[in-house]
């Protein structure tokens, strides 16, 4: 299941927030050579990981198995203060019922055709999102992610021109929040809703209503 961890119940999950520090370590620099993130004690922290950021992660009996990361759009964010470039055509899209993600991993050993922890957390996402009012979700990501969000049948919307960033070809988009996006994530690997774990991180209820 994934737990939602934000400034109310950190406190709860001290070794899991290390665990997905040092992950994103391992994964982006030493993995992916993002060598602009090294950091001698092995964390890998960013501006963005402030108290207004909102964790999604995926543990398997207290490891941490993928997660991803959320910033609201109306606080300093990674489109806005690092790429806004990336936004040339339509702009940097904010709002209280917008917000960024960033930071997406999933361990080498859940990764493959087999394995649903990709798009358990991404379900994740969709359904944390709805619960929270969301329309919109934006994204700094390379374009190869494109199509894979489209087989989804996701609504992907660029921002501006691709760009190169460190050899990477990258885009900044907007991907709407939709109860059909939710359910075919979850059909995708024929994942079980809802994929949240609510008693240790409860979500405040809105408008909104999921069905299983």
């Amino acid at each position: 299941m994934v737990h939602v961890i934000d400034r109310d119940n950190k406190h709860l999950y001290g070794d899991e927030l290390e665990q997905h520090y040092r992950l994103r370590h391992r994964i982006y620099v030493d993995e992916r050579r993002w060598e602009q993130l090294r950091r001698p004690d092995g964390r890998e922290v960013d501006q963005f990981d402030t108290e207004e950021a909102v964790y999604l992660l995926d543990l398997d009996h207290g490891r941490v198995i993928g997660g991803t990361r959320l910033v609201p759009t109306l606080k300093p964010h990674l489109m806005a203060d690092v790429f806004p470039f990336l936004a040339n055509v339509e702009g940097i899209q904010r709002g209280a019922d917008i917000v960024e993600w960033t930071r997406i991993f999933v361990v080498p050993d859940r990764r493959g055709p087999g394995s649903k922890t990709l798009h358990t957390v991404l379900a994740a996402m969709l359904e944390y999102c709805l619960r929270q009012d969301y329309r919109a979700i934006t994204v700094v990501m390379e374009t190869w992610w494109l199509p894979r969000f489209l087989e989804l049948g996701w609504e992907v919307r660029p921002l501006g021109l691709p760009a190169d960033i460190d050899g990477m070809n990258c885009v900044g988009t907007m991907i709407s929040v939709t109860e059909e996006a939710w359910r075919r994530t979850l059909a995708f690997k024929g994942i079980q809703s809802p994929v949240i774990e609510v008693p240790k991180a409860p979500i405040v209820p809105t408008r909104r209503r999921l069905y299983a």
